[in-house]
């Protein structure tokens, strides 16, 4: 089985990485001094569970070059995922499929809507992962796990396959769910659950879990996106949302999530692909989200300033729409 992944950040480097030492064929797709580090040096991941290095590496920019892949792992930010699915055309053949990897429930939507329901499967990956220099990843955290599934739940031939070549990794765990749905929404509590109050408040979550008045924030959150998923008939469970907040419990107090730190830094986050995800799934469902609707709100200027849509004029702290810029 031949292996692509598309965005070989720190989750792409770490699971295409780990299938590689295990001998598998596997192309990196990446860009700029990342690329040509990667190319010259090789892929070097330092790793709780065990340094190592690929090389030499295959490694390109060039999806056409890449060609055709029977799976594809996708590592891209969640608000890129679009835009990559068009760009890996080349590599899709008739029996290829995409694993997507982000943050959320709505990446396999997206890439469907794109290359075909065919061509998607559910996924989703625990770790803590992270560029630290041009061709160089850190694994710093959590015992890395990858689940992914049917988008109907079925068994199939590839998803064995993909499962058994994840079986050989070094210090991968590998999962089927039962139901791909219910694996997306429940990671995707636990991710959400807290993060969008930590970009707010700009505090980590042992703050906001410490303090009675926020620990309440957070389980309404949660409870929010729960009642969402049951609404949209993921069959979750009502006990999820104290397991959830456990979850949050055993985090580390210094601990904020990506998308709290992406705009913290003023860079472009995933709240479209969270907050607002909860909040625009929830109107769909007839389901109202006021605390994710309260978050969303609060975060969309910085998320606008972030991406060019308004700009910020420093001597005085003044902004103004710049609409007619489109988003990056």
């Amino acid at each position: 089985m031949k292996i692509a992944v598309f965005g070989t950040g720190g989750v792409g480097a770490y699971f295409g990485g780990r299938l590689a030492e295990a001998g598998v064929d596997v192309t990196f797709i990446a860009r700029g001094e990342h690329l040509r580090a990667i190319r010259e040096r090789g892929l070097k991941v330092d790793s709780i569970g065990g340094d190592f290095l690929i090389h030499p590496a295959h490694a390109t920019d060039d999806p056409a070059e890449a060609g055709e892949a029977d799976a594809i792992l996708l590592g891209v930010k969640a608000w890129q995922v679009a835009e990559a699915a068009e760009a890996m055309r080349p590599m899709i053949g008739e029996r290829s499929f995409v694993v997507p990897l982000q943050n959320g429930v709505e990446a396999a939507t997206e890439v469907a809507a794109v290359l075909g329901e065919d061509h998607v499967v559910g996924g989703l990956c625990g770790l803590i992962a992270y560029i630290v220099g041009p061709g160089h990843v850190r694994h710093a955290g959590i015992p890395p796990i990858i689940k992914f599934g049917e988008l109907d739940n079925r068994k199939s031939e590839r998803i064995d396959g993909l499962a058994d070549l994840f079986s050989r990794a070094k210090a991968v765990k590998v999962e089927i769910p039962d139901d791909i749905d219910v694996a997306l929404w429940t990671k995707f509590l636990f991710v959400h659950g807290w993060g969008g109050l930590g970009a707010v408040s700009r505090m980590p979550v042992g703050v906001l879990r410490e303090l009675p008045e926020s620990r309440r924030l957070i389980r309404q959150t949660i409870e929010e996106m729960y009642d969402v998923a049951v609404a949209r008939g993921v069959a979750l469970m009502p006990e999820i949302i104290d397991r959830t907040l456990a979850l949050v419990d055993g985090l580390p107090d210094d601990g904020t999530a990506s998308m709290q730190r992406d705009i913290m830094d003023g860079r472009p986050s995933e709240l479209e692909q969270q907050t607002g995800a909860v909040v625009r799934l929830g109107e769909a469902a007839g389901v109202d989200t006021p605390l994710n609707r309260f978050i969303y709100y609060s975060l969309l200027p910085m998320e606008r300033a972030a991406r060019g849509r308004v700009r910020v004029r420093e001597k005085n702290n003044d902004a103004t729409p710049a609409t007619e810029e489109p988003m990056q």
